[in-house]
This record gives structure tokens, C-alpha cells and sequence, in this order.
């Protein structure tokens, strides 16, 4: 699960242009949006068609869960392995 975390941590680095940002300042358990990392709605749609490219799994913007999956590094790591089981 570890790698995981930091392949997620990794893709949210590259995908978002986090220039000067390492693995390290993301908080596995903060949540993405809002207070922690801060994503917006703009960051949301690039970061679910990226996991979606890296990871293969499906996510829809209209399903309340995706918003849960997508609450910290560590709700979507469980999302992304739930998927690949």
C-alpha cells in the first residue's frame, strides 16, 4: 500500500504542475480539497482522468462515492486497490 501512497503522491505532483513540492508535503490522511492540499474543481477533473489513465479504474462525477474516494491520498489508495482486487 505504501508504493501505492507514493505513486498517488507522485501523479498528483506531476499531474497538477506542484512545482517544488515533493511526496513528502502531501499528507497521506489531509484531505485533497479545501483545508490541505487545497484542490479545486478544475484539479478534481485532471486528477480523476489521470488516475483513470494511470490506474485503469472508472470513476464517474456524478456517484457520491467518488467524492469519498478522492477525501485524502490514503481514501483513494484503498479505492484504487479495491479495484485492482
Amino acid at each position: 500500500m505504501q508504493d501505492l501512497i507514493q505513486q498517488i503522491k507522485i501523479l498528483i505532483i506531476e499531474t497538477l504542475n506542484l512545482e517544488g513540492m515533493s511526496t513528502d508535503d502531501i499528507d497521506t490522511q489531509a484531505p485533497l480539497f479545501g483545508d490541505g492540499l487545497g484542490l479545486d474543481s478544475i484539479d478534481a477533473l485532471e486528477l480523476g482522468l489521470a488516475v483513470k489513465n494511470r490506474f485503469g479504474v472508472v470513476l464517474t462525477a456524478e456517484a457520491e462515492d467518488t467524492r469519498r474516494h478522492f477525501r485524502s491520498v490514503a481514501t483513494l489508495a484503498q479505492f484504487i486497490e479495491g479495484q485492482a482486487a
